[in-house]
């Protein structure tokens, strides 16, 4: 059976890209996402066989009906990554409740429930990837991005302690730090800015796909993409 790549975000931005390139490499990819439209359109441009899943990541009860689906139709999954993400950017003072609530429920807490879901099967088989999308913003501070900053710190913490607690086995948790990318998560600042200073997601999927690959006595743990004029 093909490797089964399930991807949450999958809709749009670097979640469709990295979905693209899964595809590409003989991957069947299970496409997750709150929004059916979107998935279908990431559907379209993939050239394998995959699976859309309609599900809320701030839902364990949602994240776990779905993990399970997969696993039933799928038999395992080989790689989860957890790329769904929202960012809202003011001045603290400034933000909603809700805003706040959103931020770290799917940025932290949708990461957590997805990675719980998964690793159950993954210990029994012994091998697996949770790949953590977490963005520069989990490793430095910005202003405009207290409470999103704080939602990616946890993230890394998350992913760092879950490397410690799966480091006897053949699970690899791998985490990618990012800077800002031309996606509706900066959509914002792409009406102001140069989109030429931001990233495309395309090869931001790839970077993180090559470093992915097995290689003999080798394994990378998490990478920094950096931002350059």
């Amino acid at each position: 059976m093909k490797e089964t790549v399930v991807i949450t975000g999958a809709g749009s931005g670097l979640g469709a890209s990295l979905a693209r390139k899964f595809s590409s490499l003989g991957s069947h990819v299970c496409l997750i996402g709150r929004t059916q439209e979107k998935l279908l359109e990431t559907a379209s441009k993939l050239e394998n066989d995959y699976s859309i899943f309609e599900a809320d990541v701030t839902s364990r009860v949602s994240v776990r009906n779905t993990i399970r689906k997969i696993q039933e139709e799928r038999d395992s999954i080989d790689c989860l990554v957890n790329n769904a993400g929202v960012g809202v950017f003011k001045c603290i003072e400034e933000l909603t409740e809700e805003e706040i609530n959103q931020m770290i429920d799917i940025n932290l807490k949708g990461t957590i429930y997805c990675t719980q879901e998964v690793l159950t099967g993954m210990r029994e088989k012994n091998k697996g990837t949770i790949v953590n999308i977490v963005s520069g913003s989990g490793k430095v501070a910005k202003p405009t991005e207290s409470v999103y900053s704080a939602s990616k710190f946890g993230v890394r913490g998350f992913s760092d302690a879950l490397a410690l607690e799966v480091e006897d086995s053949k699970i690899n948790i791998f985490s990618a730090y990012m800077g800002n990318m031309k996606t509706n998560l900066w959509r914002n600042d792409l009406e102001n800015k140069n989109l030429d200073l931001y990233m495309d997601p395309e090869d931001v999927a790839e970077i993180i796909i090559e470093n992915l690959k097995p290689r003999k006595h080798l394994n990378v743990s998490d990478i920094t993409i950096l931002n350059h004029n």
